[in-house]
């Protein structure tokens, strides 16, 4: 009896390991339908960091002509996002002016370009004194989106 016991918590013990081995691991590993879309949309980029961003899309990491994106997919491989950094200097004229004219003597602290399947959109952070802000403008120069961030009051 004692025998059957052990081989049956033996099992158990096993099976919950390899349970937890597999949850462990398959956090960072995106499904395969999302690493084909990725390929596709980024055939030269080889090496590319995976997270679970929320229950139904993944975001990759990756560099491309040394600089930093992120790229985000639904479950079944449909394209969402990319993002990336851009210096000060890369801002077009049109855009930067619509920016400056709507929040006049704020620093801008962030940029990137943000791309989905709609539209091409600018992002900022800006900062004037203890406000700052989150903007989105899109290639026509509109405003699309402002919202204050409260993140420098925590930061005290």
């Amino acid at each position: 009896m004692k025998t059957v016991k052990m081989k049956t918590i033996k099992i158990v013990l096993s099976t919950l390991l390899a349970c937890s081995l597999f949850a462990f691991t398959s956090g960072d590993k995106a499904p395969l339908k999302v690493t084909q879309a990725f390929s596709k949309k980024f055939p030269t980029v080889k090496k590319v960091k995976w997270d679970k961003e929320s229950a139904t899309q993944w975001e990759a990491e990756f560099k491309m002509n040394k600089v930093e994106y992120s790229a985000n997919f639904l479950e079944d491989g449909t394209w969402q996002e990319t993002e990336h950094e851009i210096s000060k200097k890369d801002i077009p004229a049109t855009i930067k002016t619509a920016l400056m004219a709507a929040f006049p003597g704020y620093e801008i602290e962030e940029a990137e370009i943000s791309e989905t399947p709609k539209e091409l959109l600018y992002e900022f952070m800006i900062e004037k004194g203890e406000i700052e802000m989150e903007v989105a403008i899109n290639a026509n120069g509109t405003i699309v989106k402002q919202e204050v961030k409260n993140d420098k009051e925590d930061k005290d």
